[in-house]
């Protein structure tokens, strides 16, 4: 999910309008991308609305795409090492020989990372507290100072994926020691600042419109001195049981909070809805966009969709913005 094809493509424009057209250059159109590499293995192709075969990045760019998300697995050695480090430098890479930015998302675990699964890596199941933050703190440093020497550098940075109740349980779950939690993302951070400075680090939640859950999580981190420049949301209307339109106003609502009640920025780093209701997904996706940037002093950095290009149920998902036949949906129209 490695070779960059440079291809022309011709989109025709001048017969479609957006009402998102006033999208600032700098506002990150973001992509998770991170099952790329394994679904070009397995022979997946991606085609343009002319059907012509078309590499996936160079597509996502000319449907506004102008970011991509890359997930990291410390060792995923039993899922065929995607998403290690190997897998997102090439991914990097490819990214930034398009001109596009990048956010490398640090999972701390040798497989998925989200609320219901925060496993420790095989190799630091055992470890005592201040082994875990050393771990955590080597792992970052490894893959962020790889990336500097292939002169890459990642405009964002996330420490954990939805950690919701934390990450590397039982020793980092939130619910039952904050403290722990809030060095184990310290650790993170000032491994990253320390190659990246200028790189913006992010903590990571699902369910954006869920403020009480963000107000428990940040209000404990504070409480014990982690650091963090941007709040990282997740939203998937389809998770909510809500109308797409309550919970992005919900959504507004709690970035509008976490604004006043801890300063920085905020990025919408996943959102997604099922692939057939694409019409719907376009307009969700639109009127997300133009609320963030309603949000004063572009406080809101970006909305990013979490593997639009999965189509034919991909790995049985079916939140991407491709169909079955390989070609974007109405869904990527927003991001023009």
């Amino acid at each position: 999910m490695e070779n960059i094809f440079k291809l022309l493509l011709i989109f025709p424009f001048f017969a479609i309008s957006f009402s998102s057209e006033s999208i600032p250059a700098d506002f990150a159109k973001g992509a998770d991308v991170s099952w790329l590499t394994e679904m070009e293995a397995k022979d997946k192709k991606f085609y343009n609305a002319a059907g012509e075969e078309t590499e996936c990045l160079a597509l996502l760019q000319s449907l506004g795409i102008n970011s991509v998300r890359l997930r990291v697995w410390v060792n995923p050695v039993a899922h065929g090492n995607w998403c290690d480090k190997a897998d997102v430098i090439a991914k990097a890479k490819r990214a930034h020989a398009l001109g596009m930015r990048f956010m490398i998302d640090f999972h701390y675990s040798d497989w998925w990372a989200d609320p219901s699964h925060q496993k420790k890596p095989a190799a630091w199941k055992d470890f005592s507290p201040e082994e875990l933050n050393n771990a955590v703190s080597e792992h970052t440093l490894d893959v962020l100072s790889t990336l500097k020497e292939e002169n890459l550098t990642p405009e964002w940075v996330q420490i954990g994926n939805e950690t919701d109740n934390g990450l590397l349980w039982e020793t980092g779950k939130a619910s039952a020691n904050m403290k722990n939690y809030a060095e184990l993302t310290r650790a993170g951070y000032d491994a990253a600042k320390s190659v990246f400075p200028e790189t913006k680090v992010i903590i990571h939640v699902s369910n954006g419109y869920n403020n009480a859950l963000f107000r428990w999580n940040f209000d404990g981190l504070k409480a014990h001195g982690a650091k963090w420049d941007v709040i990282g949301m997740s939203l998937y209307p389809s998770y909510a049981d809500k109308p797409w339109r309550e919970v992005n106003d919900a959504c507004i609502a709690n970035i509008r909070d976490m604004i006043e009640r801890y300063g920085g920025e905020v990025m919408i780093c996943e959102v997604g809805m099922p692939w057939q209701q694409a019409e719907e997904c376009k307009n969700f996706l639109t009127d997300l966009i133009n609320k963030a940037q309603a949000v004063p002093d572009d406080r809101v950095l970006g909305v990013f969709y979490w593997e639009p290009e999965c189509c034919d149920l991909w790995k049985g998902y079916n939140l991407g913005a491709f169909d079955e036949t390989g070609k974007p949906t109405a869904a990527m129209d927003a991001f023009r």
